[in-house]
């Protein structure tokens, strides 16, 4: 991967710096933390619209919580998630983050990109609970490895389900993920 025709939506300057590392005529725009404001989410729009964009948040509650304001005024952005091991600090005292993950780590989530699909059949909790993705000891792990083989991210259990819903994903592509972890 050469070269990214998206612009890049991160959370801050340390994402940016790191991207560029790697490909040198990236674009990004930096929400500057969870303190997103309006002009922000208007320069994510025209970006949208002009060359298209990817959100690339960090693999934490801060970044889930950053993207969730981005989608929720933006719904047709395109996500790229990061699963949680790939973006561990090096040095102890660190938070998770973009800036701590490979070249192919990037790579990889910016070729496993997901847009948000309409509604064919939604799954339910219920469902959930069935695959024991919910409601059991194991569900939190098996949600994380789950989310990363899925390339939706991680979520708690009502996260988790919006996401299946929001990317069409189906019981059979659940069950298929499960068995794939086993």
């Amino acid at each position: 991967m050469d070269e990214i025709n998206e612009v890049i939506v991160v959370e801050g300057k340390s994402d940016t710096t790191h991207l560029r590392s790697f490909f040198k005529n990236i674009d990004t725009i930096e929400t500057k933390g969870s303190a997103i404001d309006q002009p922000v989410i208007d320069q994510i729009k025209v970006a949208v619209a002009k060359r298209g964009a990817i959100v690339l948040t960090d693999p934490d509650f801060n970044g889930n919580k950053i993207r969730q304001k981005i989608v929720d005024q933006v719904p047709e952005i395109k996500q790229a998630f990061l699963p949680r091991a790939q973006a561990v600090p090096r040095k102890s005292g660190n938070s998770l983050g973009v800036e701590h993950a490979t070249k192919n780590d990037i790579e990889e989530a910016l070729m496993n990109v997901v847009t948000p699909k309409e509604l064919k059949e939604e799954v339910t909790q219920a469902e959930l609970m069935n695959l024991k993705l919910i409601g059991y000891p194991e569900s939190k792990k098996l949600r994380e490895l789950v989310g990363d083989r899925l390339h939706i991210g991680y979520g708690n259990s009502k996260q988790f389900l919006k996401k299946v819903n929001q990317f069409s994903i189906t019981i059979e592509e659940l069950t298929q993920a499960i068995q794939q972890e086993k």
